[in-house]
């Protein structure tokens, strides 16, 4: 019977237990988007995490949106990370990049007055954070085909970034609305051509993508990030469960060491649902890898998780910032 305190293998990666820290957007890089120095007190604080899953990284200044948070797109980058991947191993512990490309929710004072870009010209709901206040999200424009393949690329040069930046892996950031998720939910993609309309259309962006993140990292060291129950940053879809049965399907195929699901329920306190779970249906077509869920887990419910067999490892968000020592504190009940 599987526990939140035994150890677990992610592909090439050996976990020392299964609480592992979900990606938490922190904005404490500069405003070129470097990582400064907190960020390696704070990573390394947290590195008794089975795994630790970076704060969302941009891939490129086009899919990056949010004030003062990291990229990994310029030599600068990748350097200013290797202090913080080195502390980490240091401490004994083991950090995964996570890969993120905004798509619309971008807003156009990031690109110098541009447009962003995403599966169709669909406005977000809401405003964006930026650096001079909360502004209205701007319209997108829809990606040509042609330049798909650049984002592709991009995500790969991000990837390979990261592995000299020091990380043990990437995740591929396909989750809350953003980029990967826009192409995939028909509610954000209105698309006619072989990127919209049926699931196998929609899932190609994310396949592409992973494919080829696994093929320059290897798959071994590649996970995604997926939100299959509920409407994110205004991103839904009319038949969740074909869709992310049919997306974990392909990934698996890919071979790809974990995929985590961020799944809150009907009452969650950061997002609430508005389907069923689909992690059983998901979990029963993912066997290439470690299989993670996240969203408002105790101790008492994250155990019984993994005891029961639907997840290998469970993520937690917020009590890692607050709790730095979270597996110690889990496992001799301390909160």
């Amino acid at each position: 019977m599987s526990s939140l305190f035994q150890p677990l293998r992610v592909g090439a990666l050996h976990a020392a237990n299964r609480v592992f820290m979900a990606p938490l957007t922190r904005g404490r890089a500069t405003r070129d988007h470097v990582p400064t120095p907190l960020m390696v007190e704070y990573y390394t604080q947290r590195a008794s995490s089975g795994l630790i899953i970076s704060e969302a990284t941009g891939i490129s200044r086009q899919g990056l949106g949010w004030p003062y948070a990291p990229g990994l797109w310029s030599d600068e980058q990748v350097q200013a990370w290797k202090p913080i991947t080195e502390s980490v191993h240091h401490a004994g512990g083991r950090i995964i990049a996570q890969l993120w490309h905004m798509g619309r929710v971008v807003h156009s004072s990031y690109l110098d007055g541009a447009a962003p870009v995403s599966a169709s010209p669909l406005t977000a709901p809401g405003h964006a954070h930026t650096y001079d206040g909360n502004q209205p999200y701007n319209q997108p424009r829809a990606l040509l085909i042609e330049e798909i393949s650049g984002i592709v690329q991009d995500y790969r040069r991000a990837a390979l970034n990261a592995i000299e930046a020091g990380f043990d892996g990437v995740q591929i950031h396909a989750a809350n609305g953003y980029l990967v998720d826009q192409f995939l939910r028909d509610s954000s993609n209105q698309r006619t051509d072989e990127y919209g309309g049926s699931i196998p259309n929609r899932i190609r962006l994310l396949r592409e993508v992973t494919q080829a993140v696994a093929d320059a990292v290897g798959a071994d060291r590649t996970g995604v990030r997926l939100s299959p129950n509920g409407v994110a940053q205004g991103v839904n879809d009319s038949n969740p469960e074909e869709l992310f049965t049919a997306a974990a399907k392909a990934l698996s195929d890919i071979g790809i060491a974990s995929l985590e699901l961020r799944e809150p329920g009907y009452e969650g306190t950061f997002g609430k649902a508005d389907h069923p779970p689909i992690h059983p249906a998901m979990r029963k077509v993912f066997t290439s890898g470690a299989f993670l869920l996240n969203a408002d887990y105790t101790l008492e419910t994250g155990e019984h998780t993994l005891a029961s067999g639907q997840a290998d490892a469970i993520s937690f968000g917020r009590q890692f910032i607050s709790n730095p020592d979270l597996p110690h504190r889990l496992q001799h009940k301390l909160l």
